[in-house]
Formats: C-alpha cells, structure tokens, sequence
C-alpha cells in the first residue's frame, strides 16, 4: 500500500502527458505549433512501434554505452573514494587540491571530448575518461563532506579509548560517510549516461550515442527517441540499482 501511494502521483503524471503527447501528435496539431512535417513528430506509438522494429539494433548499441557507462563509473568510484579520504586525512593535500577539482568541473566536456578522441583514438578509453570526469566530481565531494561530517564527541571518545586514527576512520568516519556516498553516487550514475552520450558524439562507430547521431542526420526521428527512453530506462535501472544497495548497506540510517 505504502508503495502505491509512493508509485501512483508519478505514474499517473506520466500516463496522462504520454496521453496529451499522444493525441496532440497524432491530430496534427503538436507539428503544426512546431511549424514541422509530421514525420518530425513521433507519437507515443510509433516511438513504440520503433522500440519494438528496432530492438535488436536498439539492444547492441545500449550494450555498448551501458558498457561505458559501468566501467566509467568504476574508475570515477575508486578514484572518488580514494582522493576524498586522502584529502580528509591531510589538510596540506585538502587545500592544494580541492579548488583543483571545484575548478576542472567549470571546463565543458563538449570542449575536452574531442581532445581526448584525438589522443586515445575512436575506441572506448575515451569514453571511460569522460564518463569517470564527469562522475568524479559528485562521489569525491559528497564522500569528502560526509567524512567532515562527524560527530566531534564520537571522535573524542575513540580517542579516549586509544582508538588509531585508522580505527577512528573505519569505524566511526567511514559509516558516517556512506550515506553521503550513496547520494554522491545516485547523482553520477545519472550523470554517466549524459557522459558516455558526450563521449559517442566525440567519436565513435557504435553506442546509443552514435546511433542518435545517425537518426538524426537520416531523419528517422521515431528511433531517435527510442534511443533516447532506453538510454533514460538504463539511467533509472542503475539509480534505483544504488539506492537498493544503499538501503541493503546503510542499515542505520
């Protein structure tokens, strides 16, 4: 019960703007307020109707960019993690690196893409880059600010009990941080398909990306929005995936 009433304000939204889509794209009336041929504007269905046409083709090119996007997200979680605590664990590292990292996320990945096809060629470590410097940023932010978070008279108390400092960070530094992790985490893998998308349109012969690329040079405006929701549905699978673990792990919250 508790999930429906969570589930239905949304869906219930969803349903009923597919449903004005629907009958505004159908009657005409949607391409003519853009001034486009009919063709230019899919309805519901026939983004359906492609979906279902194209699936193989959909399927192999959402492997690679899911591909991308996990691998991706594995280099900006280790790295993530890692530079936080070692930023939290020295004030000299803190203050040289992190206006650094505040600064490098004010240079758009449109402009750094193409400069890293033209040093790692059309394969995927690109696009691993771009998707870990995207992903970067939130999970070593939210970690680092979840580590400064601590309660100062928990720390005092492992103190008086000769606790290490290694001790100190496992046990009392590292389950107040997770939370802030799980949220920093939500927030890249959201941004990952944004990234490996970026990366794609860089250079690349395959991936969701790609093939967006081709739908629109060719007009098939149906499958460009294909691509577009099961892109949109591997976002979701892998957010509601975090916060599954998140609830799993943080059993104190």
């Amino acid at each position: 019960m508790t999930a429906m009433k969570r589930w239905a304000p949304p869906l219930l939204l969803l349903a009923t703007l597919l449903g004005l889509w629907q009958v505004a794209a159908s009657t005409g009336w949607l391409a003519e307020a853009l001034h486009l041929e009919d063709f230019l504007v899919p309805s519901p269905a026939e983004i359906g109707e492609s979906l279902w046409q194209s699936r193989a083709l959909l399927a192999e090119n959402a492997w690679v960019t899911l591909r991308e996007m996990l691998l991706g997200l594995g280099c900006a979680l280790i790295a993530g993690l890692g530079f936080a605590v070692a930023l939290h664990l020295s004030e000299l590292l803190r203050r040289a690196f992190y206006p650094l990292i505040v600064a490098s996320q004010t240079i758009p990945i449109i402009v750094v893409a193409p400069i890293l096809v033209v040093w790692f060629g059309y394969g995927i470590w690109p696009k691993l880059a771009i998707v870990a410097l995207i992903c970067f940023f939130p999970l070593a932010l939210n970690t680092l600010d979840g580590l400064g978070s601590v309660d100062p008279e928990a720390t005092k108390m492992m103190r008086t009990l000769n606790a290490s400092r290694g001790q100190i960070l496992w046990r009392v530094e590292a389950p107040t941080a997770l939370p802030f992790a799980f949220s920093g985490a939500k927030i890249a893998v959201a941004f990952a398909a944004i990234a490996a998308v970026f990366g794609e349109w860089a250079g690349s012969d395959s991936g969701l990306g790609h093939l967006m690329l081709q739908d629109n040079a060719q007009l098939e405006t149906a499958r460009l929005f294909a691509a577009v929701v099961v892109l949109s549905a591997m976002a979701i699978a892998l957010v509601a995936l975090v916060a599954l673990a998140e609830r799993r792990v943080v059993t104190w919250r």
